[in-house]
């Protein structure tokens, strides 16, 4: 419905005939309508030109206000020009107005009066009362008469029964709220008597601040998905980044993986050569003993062979002793040179070689995971939130610092007051601030500790008694325990295997995407993840210190600033 009006337009409204309008911006930040208006029918330029003193106005109106007058001037300076201007239609502008008509929707049909005869105007505006549309020239009486001056006018519509009533014939002022729908003055005195009916000027207004509201919520709406549309492509962004650089890792691993079995494999062969040779030495020393050996046997097979034919019995039967036995020689049944490679020898250098792909393959994929595990670190860092301790959650053995960022378990009861939010059983504690959204992060040194436990919690755990932690019972935890034994509270827990004994673990949290991860910052690794989690509550930092057994688990749980050195 459009609003009423039964005063003239005041030329300030659209710009004064003394001075252009302004060159304002509206409350967003574009340009406004009033930039765009002609001084002299107060509406939107068609067809603007410029006069030679840089003034603005409709192709139409300035030639209608110029006449057949040779000499003219402009309406809103009052320059004169003593030769009429050749004027022509300043495109430029034209487009601009066009875009502007475009964006504001007054690209509309225009509604031409309903009086002109000939070639009609554009309408100014629309009487209710006379049920007709005038232009500029035929509104006039309304302004001038008494009786026309009452009339309700609006912006000039197409559709002006509309705006009347069928059963009355009379404006419709009014809006009836009990039956959704505009009346008119004597409607109310007859079918909507009794009904809650307000102007219409009020229906429209409260609905505008509800329209407002509305439009103040699709636009955060829009501001909402145009950031996730940013954190999207960012996201998709950085991963392709991590993929074109896993995927050089990888070569770079498999590159130095090659490099090493062609290591292992020379090493095999420079082995295998070594034991060729040391055979063909030891076939050369066995041959050169057999040698000798025959040598020794063909002197003695010589000297038996003259004996046989001596004539001199004397001599023969006096070195007969010496010659009646076989010289000595070595036994060569058990030696022999095997035509063979040892396959304890194969074995021994694949070994060798396995061995030594597996501390290659282990070096390069831990540092790769090193890297991996720092970049993410390094991400994940800029979601550090300042962590205190709650002092109300505080089990009354749990001794806390005065700045609430270290505990431990002092052995004693203290005096506490009572609190539901207290833990009276499990000598644990949580963090003040609880997160319902995003992803926060934060640090706890534990150091020197031979138990601790670790991790977040929803507001509704049970802390009157001892729940197992696990996520059914809203804890998403890592314990540490007998000063050796890491594990996940997944229910059941599973037992991690970790290679050094943090000094410092990282808990990070991604509310939307139901992850919580656990870090050894030191050494730059992975703990611990539960992933795939629905939280429906606030989560809250969980900390449990351990008892303090004798004095072996007294060292304190310290939550650490953030110092972002992964």
């Amino acid at each position: 419905m459009a609003e009423f009006s039964s005063q003239r337009p005041k030329e300030g409204r659209r710009g004064s005939m003394d001075e252009p309008p302004s060159l304002s911006r509206d409350s967003s930040g574009l340009l406004s309508e009033d930039q765009f208006l002609c001084s002299i029918c107060l509406d939107v330029f068609t067809d603007p030109v410029t006069t030679p003193c840089g003034h603005q106005f409709c192709m139409n109106c300035i030639k209608t206000c110029w006449g057949d007058s040779p000499q003219c001037h402009c309406p809103l300076c009052k320059e004169t020009f003593i030769k009429r201007p050749e004027l022509k239609v300043n495109t430029t502008l034209r487009e601009v107005v066009e875009h502007f008509k475009k964006k504001s929707g007054l690209d509309k049909p225009e509604v031409l009066c309903d009086v002109c005869t000939g070639m009609k105007q554009k309408a100014l505006k629309s009487c209710l009362d006379c049920g007709l549309t005038f232009c500029n020239s035929h509104l006039e009486p309304h302004y001038n008469v008494r009786k026309l001056k009452k009339h309700k006018l609006i912006n000039p519509v197409e559709n002006l029964e509309d705006y009347i009533c069928q059963k009355h014939e009379k404006p419709l002022e009014l809006f009836c709220r009990d039956d959704q729908m505009f009346v008119c003055q004597f409607c109310t005195e007859g079918d909507h008597k009794t009904h809650n009916t307000v102007p219409i000027e009020e229906e429209s207004g409260q609905k505008k601040t509800q329209l407002g509201k509305t439009q103040t919520e699709v636009q955060q709406m829009i501001q909402d998905r145009q950031e996730k549309i940013r954190e999207i492509r960012h996201s998709a962004e950085l991963r392709k980044r991590n993929t074109e650089k896993e995927i050089s890792d990888s070569v770079e691993v498999f590159t130095a993986l090659i490099r090493s079995i062609e290591r292992s494999q020379a090493k095999l062969l420079e082995v295998m050569e070594e034991k060729q040779k040391a055979a063909e030495r030891q076939a050369e020393d066995l041959i050169k003993d057999l040698e000798q050996e025959i040598t020794e046997l063909q002197r003695r097979d010589t000297e038996l062979e003259q004996l046989s034919h001596t004539e001199d019995h004397l001599h023969l039967l006096q070195i007969y002793p010496s010659l009646c036995s076989p010289p000595h020689t070595s036994t060569w049944t058990d030696r022999s040179i095997d035509p063979h490679l040892s396959a304890e020898t194969v074995r021994s250098a694949l070994s060798e070689l396995q061995k030594s792909l597996n501390e290659e393959l282990t070096k390069a994929l831990d540092e790769k995971i090193r890297e991996s595990v720092s970049t993410e670190l390094k991400r994940i860092q800029q979601y550090a939130v300042d962590v205190t301790l709650d002092p109300d959650t505080a089990h009354p053995e749990i001794i806390l610092s005065d700045d609430g960022k270290e505990l431990k378990h002092g052995n004693t009861t203290q005096n506490l007051p009572e609190n539901p939010k207290r833990f009276d059983e499990c000598v644990s504690v949580l963090g003040q601030e609880g997160f319902s959204s995003g992803r926060f992060y934060y640090e706890v040194q534990v150091r020197g500790k031979t138990e601790w436990e670790l991790g977040v919690a929803r507001e509704s755990i049970t802390r009157k008694g001892g729940d197992k932690l696990n996520p059914q019972n809203g804890f998403w935890a890592v314990v540490f325990r007998n000063g050796n034994e890491y594990r996940g509270c997944a229910g059941p827990s599973v037992l991690l295997s970790l290679r050094g004994k943090p000094q410092k673990v990282g808990v990070f949290v991604d509310y939307e995407e139901g992850l919580v991860s656990f870090y050894d910052v030191e050494a730059m690794s992975h703990i611990y993840s539960f992933t795939g989690q629905s939280f429906t509550e606030k989560l809250y930092p969980y900390f449990n210190p351990g008892l303090n057994d004798g004095g072996k688990n007294s060292s304190p749980l310290i939550i650490s600033p953030v110092s972002n050195s992964a």
